[in-house]
């Protein structure tokens, strides 16, 4: 019993010498950089003061235009952030989301839908490319995506808690249309 006390011990020490060796034969000499940045650039400092519109985007359209253009009285804002929420409450509540991703990427965004299994349509809206974004799960929901005309990519969707009146995607279009007539 005590030779096989005697192996395990050693052989511990053997695994344990082995993984030290290990984790110092494993570096890598250079200073991590994220991708398309140089180095010394990304200090992880934030002047947040640069932020001072932070939420604007959500005020792209007043919430009487939102609320008009998916068919209801009153859009009621539910959430400012990195995605802006309206409950539009009328005949049909329908909720209504906005997005603008300043540095996201038309193809990207279409892929992303694809992937999530959403079927996609090439729709043209006041001479800008764009697409709709149907999920076959809830034929209800419609979402457009167009480059916005200061970089990026805007979205809008809606969901209707019933069946909308006409097409599913005739109200997120006709959000995107105000946003890109400048009609804010």
């Amino acid at each position: 019993m005590r030779g096989n006390r005697a192996r395990r011990v050693v052989a511990a020490s053997a695994v344990a010498v082995a993984a030290v060796v290990g984790v110092g034969a494993c570096s890598v000499d250079g200073t991590p950089v994220r991708e398309g940045r140089d180095v010394g650039t990304d200090t992880g400092h934030v002047d947040t003061d640069k932020f001072e519109n932070l939420l604007a985007e959500c005020e792209i359209l007043p919430s009487n235009q939102i609320a008009e253009a998916v068919g209801g009285a009153v859009a009621d804002p539910s959430f400012f952030g990195a995605n802006c929420r309206w409950t539009v409450l009328g005949t049909n509540t329908a909720e209504v989301m906005f997005n603008w991703f300043e540095w996201g990427s038309y193809n990207h965004e279409k892929d992303t839908a694809k992937r999530l299994g959403f079927t996609t349509e090439n729709v043209e809206v006041r001479s800008q490319a764009a697409f709709t974004a149907r999920d076959p799960k809830r034929p209800n929901v419609c979402g457009v995506t167009a480059k916005a005309p200061s970089g990026g990519v805007y979205t809008w969707w809606v969901e209707p808690s019933g069946t909308p009146a006409g097409d599913a995607c005739d109200a997120p279009i006709k959000l995107m249309e105000l946003i890109l007539t400048g009609a804010f």
